[in-house]
């Protein structure tokens, strides 16, 4: 029976099945979850069929001219809530539960804007990866760079607050990304596999008060699935798809075991495994000796090359795996160890060469035009040890984890040396300019966070807290001219001295980072029905800086640089809230609320041969203040969020380089702000459909002008548009249940659309440039029979070539006079037509 229940209302996308079994029958309730965290019960003894209430938490933002009407629609929607009541008298209302505020409550009930995605939505939907993740969630935007891309500069955005160009993602920056990741309670973005995850928690607006530096945006926390002490259970899965512009299969295969060891101990292990061919034609490489060298076929002298082509060259390789074991003594005492790492091995980028290269020939679809493949591979572990005690009057919990995030990257510079006339100026017009930056990052923190949470139920609800962090950061570039030694040495003996090796640039930075805070957030429930909420945190962050740096293949000549820098500041910010319940289900809140980011010091040389202005040796911390007013809760079998919002932005940071030399540095900007709506709506019509709508408009701009650190030249004018946020998000999806004999067919449909953006914020054309338009529709359907699941998947069904980031033709495209043949210009592009078939067996 209770099979057969789950099995009949799989049509919602995202149902659980919860049985409770006494001595005289076995009661099933059925639990459906909307992808971003809304459920709805069912009891399957009553009906099959009718979906009793959905109670689902959206998060909508109405602009600032109707703000005022919210008041005149609430009592409305309260008269409407009591009659619901009536009518649905016998629904059992499932809450979506978050632990965003430290401790587990109803998402309805969390005064700001907020969303969950349940882990069963995820699996459900094949969702692939962050990116498409993202894409499902109202008000929050993302820059798809491909997989080998996407692992080092996060690119998740949240009520537009970006000034970083859309193609970063080749090499580590500074300045931190604007939107705070968590992996559970350890902050880090390292794009682990969507895997096994219990929820993800989307927190619009700035975080700083509970979540520290990084939370301008917004905050994401990836919450991943405990261990189980009272049952044995498990799930494999297997996945094969075709991609448009490969003849290859790609494979997917992920398998979890819950394993119980006792009463009071379990053990949870998870693995995933991906192997997807490329999908991009590197089409102008050279052919190289067995040095890397690019073959020269009439002789060193001769201008002369040969080229091949490596089609699908963008292969992906990843495998990830988790155990996690779980000790809980007592009802007032548990303690869960965890242990995650993943490995990746990416072949080359994915995108598209603009215009064409040296001999005219124009580029298709994902063909590049890099002299040389652009391989990557990292590594990234995550150790970590949490206990939570049950004092009685509230919970201490203690967060202490440790990380180690690394990896190596090669990239074609060779378009940006003729860019810039470096082959002519520099190199002497070298017949076959091969220019490879072989990159490295690495990124390691020990982390400790204590966290006091009262108890629910009281006049006052408390969170307490103190937060340590000890992070390492580094980066490398080795740049080389492949192949130039041994032709300088051919071509000017008398002078073979002054060219030492291949190598013309090395760069390395190391950076540490320290931060110690203190917060805390008081709720004051005044009356049933009226909640005030106040918080604040003080920081400490100090920071030290060492870069060295050499031309490598003219050391003979140009001396070396080691700088370095250290930075110290503290500061405290605070947050207000108010909300009121016009309604058990529905609630008017406002906030204000603030972010930070820490600042630095650039390290770059003030002295010699690279000596830079002293502005940029340091760079401040930037800040936000949010300011939002928003309604949201539930209307019968619909649940609704709307908010406006605006955000003051100061000293925004910029990851950029410097004037004289380009080296990688951080400027910070005068001011910013953005302002917007967000609207969600989700619910149910009908036996078995299930639709769920966002939109959102933001308008990002400067406040005055950019001028760079030392004044030297213009980026931006006040009321420029920032870049990565376009004006208008619009996203869909529905599902569809069709009970058939021995089992259920679900259909599932999703569309999501963007207007255009802009690609950097910068006043020169090699840079600035607009990104169209795009809508990118996906499907599925799935066949479940008892433990079984079988879903045929087809994503981006239009093949939309959906350009995410540029880099220009004038920045890094072809120059025969340069002797560059090929083209190092390319739009990052999201995955084209994916058709794929998944099986899934629980047990």
């Amino acid at each position: 029976m209770a099979q057969h229940g789950r099995n009949r209302l799989r049509w919602m996308r995202w149902a659980r099945l919860r049985c409770q079994r006494n001595s005289e029958t076995r009661n099933c309730r059925i639990v459906t979850q909307h992808p971003n965290g809304g459920y709805a019960n069912m009891n399957s003894r009553t009906s099959n069929h009718a979906l009793m209430q959905l109670r689902r938490p959206r998060h909508t933002v109405l602009a600032v001219a109707i703000a005022s009407a919210l008041l005149v629609q609430a009592q409305a929607f309260a008269q409407t809530d009591n009659d619901d009541k009536e009518q649905d008298k016998t629904t059992e209302l499932a809450p979506v539960t978050v632990t965003a505020q430290g401790r587990e409550e109803n998402i309805l009930a969390v005064p700001y804007n907020i969303s969950a995605v349940s882990g069963d939505s995820i699996e459900e939907a094949n969702i692939l990866d962050t990116a498409e993740l993202m894409r499902t969630v109202p008000g929050v935007g993302v820059i798809d760079r491909g997989a080998r891309n996407s692992s080092v500069v996060s690119g998740i955005r949240i009520r537009g607050l970006n000034v970083d160009s859309s193609a970063l993602g080749d090499y580590a920056v500074s300045a931190a990304a604007t939107v705070a990741t968590y992996v559970d309670k350890t902050p880090l973005f390292a794009n682990f596999l969507l895997s096994d995850i219990e929820r993800v928690e989307i927190l619009r607006g700035p975080q700083g008060t509970l979540y520290g530096s990084g939370a301008l945006g917004g905050a994401v926390r990836f919450i991943l699935r405990e261990p189980d002490t009272e049952a044995f259970s498990g799930r494999v899965s297997l996945s094969g798809s075709s991609v448009k512009h490969s003849d290859d299969i790609g494979g997917s295969a992920s398998a979890t075991l819950n394993i119980p060891l006792a009463d009071t101990l379990a053990i949870r292990l998870n693995t995933t495994i991906n192997d997807f061919p490329g999908i991009t034609d590197y089409r102008n490489l050279y052919v190289l000796d067995g040095q890397g060298i690019p073959v020269a076929p009439a002789g060193i002298l001769d201008p002369a090359a040969s080229y091949r082509v490596k089609e699908d060259a963008d292969t992906v390789e990843q495998s990830y795996g988790r155990a996690s074991l779980l000790w809980r003594p007592s009802d007032t005492f548990d303690l869960t160890l965890s242990y995650m790492a993943q490995a990746d091995r990416f072949g080359g980028r994915r995108g598209t060469s603009l215009g064409t290269d040296g001999f005219g020939i124009p580029y298709g679809d994902l063909e590049v035009g890099s002299a040389q493949l652009e391989p990557a591979d990292r590594h990234v572990n995550l150790a970590s040890l949490e206990a939570n005690i049950d004092l009685g009057f509230a919970t201490l919990t203690s967060s202490t984890s440790s990380y180690n995030h690394e990896g190596d990257i090669t990239s074609e510079n060779t378009g940006f040396y003729a860019g810039n006339g470096w082959l002519a100026s520099f190199y002497y017009n070298y017949p076959r300019p091969m220019a490879s930056a072989v990159r490295t990052y690495g990124d390691k923190a020990f982390t400790q966070e204590l966290r006091l949470t009262s108890n629910a139920g009281e006049q006052f609800d408390y969170v307490l807290g103190a937060y340590y962090q000890d992070q390492k950061r580094r980066s490398s570039q080795d740049s080389f001219l492949r192949g130039f030694k041994q032709w300088w040495d051919a071509a000017y003996p008398a002078f073979a001295d002054a060219v030492v090796s291949d190598q013309d640039y090395l760069y390395r930075q190391r950076e540490k980072f320290k931060e110690t805070a203190f917060y805390g957030e008081l709720t004051w429930h005044a009356t049933d029905s009226v909640d005030f909420t106040g918080g604040f945190r003080h920081f400490r962050d100090e920071s030290d800086t060492r870069v060295q740096q050499t031309t490598g293949l003219y050391s003979a000549i140009i001396d070396s640089s080691d700088s370095s820098g250290s930075e110290s500041d503290s500061d405290t910010l605070f947050k207000g809230n108010v909300s009121w319940k016009f309604s058990p289900s529905n609630q008017l809140y406002a906030t204000i609320s603030e972010g930070y980011r820490r600042g630095g010091t650039n390290g770059t040389p003030t002295t010699g041969n690279f000596a830079e202005n002293p502005a940029w040796t340091t760079y401040k911390a930037d800040t936000v203040r949010n300011y939002e007013l928003g309604v949201k809760g539930a209307v019968g079998r619909m649940t609704y969020n709307a908010n406006v919002f605006y955000v003051d932005w100061k000293d925004p940071q910029i990851n950029s380089s410097t004037t004289n030399w380009g080296f990688f540095a951080v400027q910070n900007a005068d001011e910013a702000s953005t302002r917007g709506i967000e609207l969600e709506l989700a619910g149910s019509a009908g036996d078995g459909f299930t639709y769920a709508l966002g939109y959102t408009y933001t308008d990002a701009q400067l406040e005055a002008d950019a001028v760079a650190a030392d004044g030297a030249y213009l980026v931006g004018y006040k009321g420029d548009r920032l870049p990565g946020a376009p004006e208008h998000r619009f996203n869909a999806s529905a599902g569809y249940g069709i009970p058939m004999a021995n089992g259920l067919l679900t259909i599932r449909g999703d569309i999501y659309h963007q207007s255009d953006m802009r690609n950097a914020l910068s006043l020169s054309p090699r840079f600035d440039v607009d990104l169209d338009a795009y809508t990118i529709v996906n499907a599925s359907m799935t066949y479940s029979r008892n433990n079984w699941d079988a879903t045929l998947w087809i994503k981006n069904i239009g093949n939309t070539d959906a350009v995410n980031g540029v880099y220009t033709e004038l920045y890094m495209g072809t120059s025969p006079d340069q002797n560059y043949y090929g083209n190092g210009s390319k739009a990052l592009v999201t995955l084209p037509r994916t058709i794929g078939v998944t099986a899934s067996y629980r047990f």
